[in-house]
C-alpha cells in the first residue's frame, strides 16, 4: 500500500519559518516524490517546488529564494524548508509522487501565516 504523509504545518507569523515533511511508505520511496503543491482558499492547486532532471530543483516564482526542497533518503522523506513566510503562503500543502505513471497524493498539511 502506497502512503504519503505530510506533516510540519501550523500557524506562524509573517517572516517566520516552517519545515514540512513528506514521509513515503509502502511500495513507494523518496525518489518517487516529485514535489510539493499547495492550494490556497478559493484557489487552484499550484506547484510550489519540484525535482527536475539531473538533480536540479524548480520553484514557483513566488517562493524562489525563500523555499528549499530536499530529499532525506535515510528517512525516506522529502522536506520543504519555508523561510520568510508571507500571508499569501497560507494554503494546504501536498506532496506528490509518481510511480508507474500513476500519481499519488498525501492528505495535506495546513500552513497558516498571520500578518
Amino acid at each position: 500500500q502506497v502512503q504519503l504523509v505530510e506533516s510540519g504545518g501550523g500557524l506562524v507569523q509573517a517572516g517566520g519559518s516552517l519545515r514540512l515533511s513528506c514521509a513515503a511508505s509502502g511500495s513507494i520511496f523518496a525518489w518517487n516524490i516529485r514535489g510539493w503543491y499547495r492550494q490556497g482558499p478559493g484557489k487552484q492547486r499550484e506547484l510550489v517546488a519540484a525535482f527536475g532532471s539531473g538533480g536540479t530543483t524548480n520553484y514557483a516564482d513566488s517562493v524562489k529564494g525563500r523555499f528549499t526542497i530536499s530529499r532525506d533518503m535515510d528517512n525516506n522523506t522529502v522536506l520543504l524548508q519555508m523561510d520568510s513566510l508571507k500571508p499569501e503562503d497560507t494554503a494546504v500543502y501536498y506532496c506528490n509522487a509518481r510511480m508507474f505513471a500513476q500519481d499519488y497524493w498525501g492528505q495535506g498539511t495546513q500552513v497558516t501565516v498571520s500578518s
